[in-house]
Order: structure tokens, then C-alpha cells, then sequence
């Protein structure tokens, strides 16, 4: 593959990553509360009660919806239907919480990352609540903003397997740079929507956004927020290189970032539908890992098939 010049690789990364207010698995409207308790009733409602960050408690109800659809034109994505009156809105019963019948037993699912709380109903699902900092800066900025900063309470509802979210780590632009790779998928169907904003913003229920965190880089100690980005349409594939990129307008700076490939790399995704939130660390690259080239590139060929907006970034 042809080098390309530093210039080049600005434009490119501007293109392929955005702050994006585009969620996963399902977000409860309200953000940094203080979750009391997850209940599930044999109609496959669930209750959940926390503390608002102003310290008023809230009830919430929420129905309808488990797993994910395969992507498609014509259905929408299953989806939660919400009730932040605590049953009043569905049941017309604004006590409907106080004789809520808890039948949840304990969780015994797969490990889930971020899990606040979880359990399984009756009928042997599993519901789960995990709190995730989706709307971190980009680009190893600290928040400056009060959003920024959010913790976010993800509910989901599933059975049988989960997302399948597969990373692995490469050598791009003849080498010169890090990167990371890879696909999404759900019961073997790749994991995409029909459209995004110029932001990369999905358009629809079914797109989804990947965020790119590195630990101890050039941003500094401890993790940060790198990138965000979209799964490609019809493969469920996407690709990364740590590259340095100029700030969106509106940064605290524009001055461009360096190249901040970390000692570990972790992607974060929320599920399609209402399924949990997936996460994968792995490991950067070493200077021991230069001979592995064509290691990568094999492996890159096969799960990146048909992906050609990533050919360049092998």
C-alpha cells in the first residue's frame, strides 16, 4: 500500500470519527442517579427505582422488547417502551409501584462489562442495568463540558447469545502507524444502519457507534476517550489508526493531537436492540510485535472481506 502523507491521514481521520449523542442497548433518560433496585414481574415489566443526581427518587417501568432484529430497510429495531410515571402512564395506577410483585432470581448470565445490577425473570431471561461515560471528548481532551462527564444507566433485556464484538490489533500505512481492527456481529449477521449524519451520527435504531479508549499514551496517564466510530454498512467491520488529527470545531483547541496509540486499547459498543453493551480490551503493540506484519494483514484480510473503506488502512 502506498504511504500516505501526514496530511492526508488528518482529512481521513476527520472523516471516519465523531462525538455522537447516538446510544446503545437502551439509555434511561436521566443521568448520574444512584440505582436502588432492578424488579421484574411476570409480565415482563421491569421496575427500576433510583436517585435523580438531585436526590428525588424516580420510578420507571419499562416493556415490550427483547434481543435485536438483524438489520433491516422496512422494520425498525425493537425497542423498549418507557413509563417514567412508575405505571401511571401504562396502567393508568399511579400506586402501581407500591404493589409491584419482584420475581427476579439471581443472575447467572455471561459476564457483562460495566454491570451495575442484574438478574433473571421468570420466564428465564436475564435483564441487566450497566452505567457507562458514553460522552467522554475525543481525542484525550478532559470534559469541559457538564455532559461530558454523564454516567449513563444502560437497560437490557436478552437471551441465548450475545453481540459478538471481535478486535484485533495491526500495523498501518505501510507501518508506520498503530491501529486496530475489526467486526461486529450478532447471531453471525454483521451489526450496521442505513445512514449516518455528517457527525456519524446513525440515522436509525440499528446503526451503531464504537468508542476507542487508550491507556497511558500521549494523552496522558490513565485511559482516554480516542475516537468514535461507526460499523460499516452491510459487513459490521470497522478500522482505526492512531494517527495525529486535527479537534472538531468547538475543542478547546485546535492545535493537532499526536499519535496516541496506549500500552492497551478498549472498545466499547452498545448492543443492537436491547441488547447489553459490549467491551474488549487488548493489548498495544510493542516494538517486539514489528516482525508480525504479515500476521496482522492475514488476519486483516479475512475479517475486513468485502470492507472497502478500510483497504487503506491495511
Amino acid at each position: 500500500m502506498r504511504h500516505r502523507p501526514l496530511v492526508c491521514l488528518l482529512v481521513l481521520a476527520a472523516a471516519i470519527i465523531a462525538a455522537s449523542p447516538a446510544a446503545g442497548s437502551e439509555l434511561v433518560q436521566d443521568a448520574n442517579v444512584a440505582l436502588v433496585s432492578l424488579k421484574v414481574n411476570a409480565k415482563s415489566e421491569v421496575l427500576l427505582t433510583y436517585r435523580r443526581a438531585d436526590g428525588r427518587p424516580r420510578r420507571v417501568l419499562a416493556w415490550g422488547a427483547i434481543n435485536a432484529r438483524p438489520p433491516s430497510a422496512d422494520l425498525p429495531q425493537v425497542r423498549f417502551r418507557w413509563d417514567y410515571a412508575g405505571g401511571w402512564g401504562k396502567h393508568r395506577n399511579g400506586r402501581y409501584w407500591k404493589t409491584f410483585k419482584n420475581l427476579c432470581r439471581p443472575y447467572d448470565g455471561p459476564a457483562l462489562p460495566m454491570l451495575v445490577t442484574a438478574c433473571k425473570a421468570p420466564d428465564g431471561t436475564y435483564w441487566a442495568v450497566q452505567a457507562w461515560q458514553r460522552r467522554l471528548p475525543l481525542l484525550g481532551f478532559d470534559p469541559w463540558l457538564p455532559h461530558h462527564s454523564n454516567l449513563e444507566l444502560h437497560l437490557s433485556h436478552f437471551s441465548g447469545e450475545l453481540p459478538k464484538l471481535e478486535v484485533f490489533p495491526n500495523w498501518t500505512y505501510h507501518g508506520r502507524w498503530q491501529g486496530v481492527f475489526g467486526r461486529y456481529t450478532y447471531l453471525g449477521q454483521p451489526i450496521y444502519g442505513f445512514g449516518a449524519t455528517a457527525k456519524g451520527v446513525p440515522k436509525d435504531k440499528y446503526g451503531r457507534n464504537l468508542y476507542i479508549d487508550t491507556l497511558n499514551s500521549a494523552y496522558g496517564s490513565g485511559w482516554k476517550r480516542e475516537s468514535g466510530i461507526l460499523t460499516h454498512a452491510g459487513t459490521g467491520t470497522f478500522c482505526h489508526s492512531f494517527v495525529p488529527q486535527r479537534p472538531f470545531t468547538g475543542y478547546p483547541s485546535q492545535e493537532v493531537r499526536p499519535a496516541a496509540p496506549g500500552e492497551r486499547h478498549r472498545i466499547t459498543v452498545g448492543g443492537p436492540g436491547v441488547m447489553p453493551v459490549m467491551q474488549v480490551e487488548l493489548a498495544g503493540l510493542t516494538k517486539a510485535d514489528a516482525h508480525r506484519d504479515a500476521e496482522f494483514n492475514s488476519v486483516f484480510d479475512q475479517v475486513m472481506s468485502g470492507d472497502r473503506a478500510c483497504a487503506g488502512e491495511r
